[in-house]
């Protein structure tokens, strides 16, 4: 079974993004320039860059029916994103990530509870996928995910983030790992495809004895905040469009792809001010 959308499967979370002049040192307070409140997580972000992009982006993730939960799904809805929330009678709050960016140059800190505490079990709708993209959050939803797809040969993409217990047994199943250049696994990846990113320098690929990189396009860095996560998004819906695992000779226009989203993430200021200029990639 194949088709065209991407069914994210991971983390949303509640995001209060506020820029500052300077990131503040240990027991200073600042003043902010701005203040935004929006849905983000990498699974979340990763879907609202597929949807601007023209794709069809479904998102499986845990927002239960507190308040800031209604929040999170109206503003993925108003981008476009079909959302199934595995736990929707969950009355505790979304997990809420605090983030600072430095205003001159887009930079920021972000604390956040993450899915931690959260469990998540439940079979995920892949009707019509032609790629699963897995951030690592929800462990028991992604690994049930990814065997899913496996089962029914839709390309499984992982946003490996940093090393998560998880992963011991997701690798296994996964087709394109993507990482970045400080991801650190206890052993060596052998995915039939890996990818990984170093922010403005080259993306280095490796399928099987083939490897190579590919520049990253140079874009002011206003705003970095989800950058990672619409890159990833990116990847997923080329991969989608291919219907298939990528080979040697389709993974430099994958990543071509992903870094040219990336760079207009990183160009404009906000939560979601990207969007629009986003579609003109695709246009």
């Amino acid at each position: 079974m194949s088709g065209t959308a991407v069914v994210a499967v991971g983390l949303c979370t509640v995001d209060l993004v506020q820029r500052v002049e300077s990131l503040p040192a240990p027991g200073e307070k600042v003043q902010s320039g701005s203040v935004e409140l929006a849905a983000g997580g990498p699974a979340a972000n990763a879907a609202v860059a597929v949807a601007a992009l023209g794709g069809v982006a479904r998102l499986a993730t845990v927002l239960g029916s507190h308040p800031l939960a209604r929040l999170a799904f109206g503003d993925l809805t108003a981008c476009g994103v079909e959302v199934t929330d595995v736990l929707p009678y969950r009355v505790a709050p979304p997990a809420v990530s605090a983030v600072s960016v430095r205003e001159s140059d887009g930079e920021r800190t972000v604390v956040s509870h993450n899915a931690a505490g959260v469990a998540a079990v439940a079979d995920v709708d892949l009707t019509g996928a032609g790629a699963v993209l897995l951030d690592g959050h929800h462990p028991e939803l992604a690994k049930r995910a990814a065997a899913a797809a496996r089962a029914l040969g839709i390309p499984v993409v992982l946003d490996a983030g940093s090393w998560k217990p998880v992963l011991a047994d997701l690798l296994s199943l996964v087709d394109v790992c993507a990482c970045s250049s400080a991801f650190r696994s206890p052993r060596e990846l052998t995915n039939p495809v890996v990818i990984r990113t170093a922010g403005p320098d080259p993306v280095r690929w490796t399928v099987g004895s083939e490897s190579g990189e590919v520049v990253v396009p140079r874009a002011e860095a206003r705003d970095t905040v989800g950058a990672g996560d619409v890159w990833h998004g990116a990847a997923a819906l080329a991969v989608a469009r291919l219907g298939r695992v990528p080979t040697a000779a389709d993974v430099p226009a994958v990543i071509e792809f992903a870094n040219r989203a990336a760079a207009v993430r990183i160009s404009h200021e906000g939560v979601r001010s990207w969007v629009i200029p986003m579609r003109r990639l695709v246009s």
